[in-house]
This record gives structure tokens, C-alpha cells and sequence, in this order.
């Protein structure tokens, strides 16, 4: 269970790249970059093809990949079984897995079955997917990804209606005392950040924003800081 707070004060923001855009005949040096760029984590967007029509990582390539940075993992599991995934991602070296409220039947013993592998858990819903569907397992987690798009592809159009539910839920976590990250995946950029921050995020996955920013990874990623330090 994560350590409870009053958690009035703002969160620590960070930065968390999405590997998607990367170039993955180069993936090794590809997240070496975004380590020297000063990323706070490499976002794994694992997809499997069924629970979304996109195919992207197994576990054998980010494994392949942990010994060359000290960096943290984070996978964020778009499949159909997080339950037999999950552990995989864990022994592969991701210190965080993040699963969809909607890919499972039994939540709370999936969360548990990361938590059991030696990993922080997180709970990640779509954007129809309404709040009430986790206030269950709230003690559980240590990170709630909130989907600013829907999941699939990358480069999509940042859902403002979502932030909302940010908000519903940043307020959730302080009535309950709760150590809890809010984490945002989806057309997060100069754009959005902003906003996003206001409405109670401190995480952010970003890829285009990073990886297509003319001035370099480093740029982009001390913008999109900046950017949410000076609202948090």
C-alpha cells in the first residue's frame, strides 16, 4: 500500500517519454538519448493487437534494453491478459506496470499480482470510463493513468473533456489522503501541458511532442517541464 499523505502540496513533475515515435532499428540508443535528455521515466506503450488494433513491445525487448540506463520503466500493458503479461514486464525491469480497468474481470487481484512481483502498480481507464470504476481499489495503486486519447496510435488529438475527470480525481486522492501520481497519455504538448497540470496531473506521457521537437529531445522535454512547473 503507498504511503499516505495530505497531499496538499503540488506533486513533482515529471516527464515521461513514449517510446512509440522512437526509432526502433535504434531503440537502444533511442532511450540512451532520452536518459542524457533528462527524461524522468521511458513510458513501454505495450499493445498486443487485440485490446487495441496496434501490435508494439514484448517484454524481451525493453529486458533487452534495462541494462543500458539507469532510467525508470514504466509499462503501460494495452492487452487482453495484464494478468499473465504483467509479471513479464516486472522481471523485464519496469519498476511501474499500469493496467486498463477495462482488460480485466478481477482488478484488484490484478493489482496485487504486480505489487506481488516487486512492482508499483497503476490503474490506467479509458476516456469513457468513468471514475466510479476504481474507487475501490484506490489504496492499491500508486499511479492512475488517465487517457487523454484513445488508445491505439500515437499523434492523436489531446481530449480536453478529460480534464474533469483529472480534477474529480486529483481532489479524490486528497480527501483520502492518498500517495497517488496522476499520469496523462495522449496529445500532451506546449499546447496542453498546461491545462493538464491545472486540472491536477503531474505525470506526462508524451512522443510527438518529444521526439519530433526540431531543437532535440532535450528541448522538448525542458519545455514541457517548465511548462508544468510554472502551473503546479
Amino acid at each position: 500500500m503507498p504511503a499516505t499523505s495530505p497531499d496538499a502540496q503540488p506533486r513533482r513533475v515529471e516527464i515521461a517519454p513514449s517510446i512509440l515515435p522512437a526509432d526502433f532499428s535504434r531503440l537502444g540508443d533511442e532511450i540512451q538519448s532520452l536518459e542524457r535528455a533528462r527524461a524522468d521515466r521511458i513510458h513501454w506503450d505495450v499493445m498486443d493487437g487485440v485490446f487495441v488494433p496496434n501490435l508494439t513491445i514484448g517484454p524481451d525487448v525493453v529486458k533487452s534494453c534495462r541494462q543500458l540506463v539507469d532510467i525508470v520503466f514504466e509499462a503501460h500493458l494495452m492487452v487482453e491478459d495484464p494478468d499473465l503479461l504483467a509479471p513479464l514486464y516486472v522481471d523485464a525491469g519496469c519498476e511501474l506496470v499500469t493496467i486498463h480497468v477495462e482488460s480485466t474481470r478481477h482488478l484488484d487481484r490484478t493489482l496485487n499480482t504486480i505489487k506481488d512481483a516487486g512492482a508499483k502498480a497503476g490503474v490506467t481507464m479509458n476516456p469513457g470510463t468513468p471514475l466510479e470504476s476504481i474507487d475501490n481499489v484506490m489504496h492499491l495503486v500508486d499511479m492512475v493513468l488517465i487517457m487523454t486519447v484513445n488508445p491505439g496510435f500515437g499523434g492523436q488529438a489531446y481530449i480536453a473533456a478529460q480534464e474533469r475527470k483529472i480534477r474529480r480525481l486529483r481532489s479524490e486522492i486528497i480527501d483520502r489522503g492518498l500517495d497517488v501520481d496522476i499520469e496523462v497519455d495522449g496529445g500532451i504538448s506546449p499546447s496542453t501541458i498546461e491545462a493538464a497540470t491545472r486540472a491536477g496531473a503531474n505525470v506526462f506521457v508524451a512522443g510527438s511532442a518529444v521526439f519530433k521537437d526540431p531543437e532535440g529531445l532535450e528541448h522538448a522535454i525542458a519545455t514541457l517541464r517548465s511548462m508544468a512547473e510554472a502551473v503546479a
